[in-house]
Parts: structure tokens; C-alpha cells; sequence
């Protein structure tokens, strides 16, 4: 695919498509990526998404239990 480059106030950039946006689930951000003589462009991954559909099935399944007491037996309150 060959894309024109633009005039974006000082700078210069490319438009993609929508379908190439579509297709790669684009939205806002993007990475970009300098591999030997070749640009890469791919979609920046929310990190935490899928997290709460994750913690409400892990609640349902009863996994979401600590693995330590909150409180030790022996600490000390005073200090």
C-alpha cells in the first residue's frame, strides 16, 4: 500500500485508512518501531484491558481470596 505524506503543521505524517484502522484495532495511540531499514507501526495495547471481566469471574470462582493474612499473629500495635 502506498500512502501519501502530509503536511501536519511543522511536522509531516501519514493517513491510514479506515479499514487498516478497523483492521488492526487502532484507535488513538500507536507504536512505532525502527527495525533495520523498515518502519513498524502497531497499536498500542491497553495493558490492564480485560482486567475487571478477569476479577469478576476470579470473584464468582471464589479465587479472589488473599494468600496472606492482612494481619500477622505476632505483630506489635504499640510501636
Amino acid at each position: 500500500m502506498e500512502l501519501k505524506i502530509i503536511k501536519i503543521g511543522n511536522s509531516k505524517g501519514v493517513r491510514l485508512p479506515k479499514v487498516v484502522l478497523e483492521k488492526y484495532n487502532i484507535k488513538e495511540r500507536v507504536e512505532l518501531i525502527l527495525k533495520d531499514d523498515r518502519l513498524v507501526i502497531k497499536p498500542v495495547a491497553s495493558p490492564r484491558k480485560g482486567w475487571e471481566a478477569a476479577f469478576k469471574q476470579m470473584h464468582e470462582n471464589g479465587d479472589d481470596q488473599p494468600l496472606i493474612d492482612d494481619v500477622f499473629e505476632d505483630e506489635i500495635w504499640d510501636e
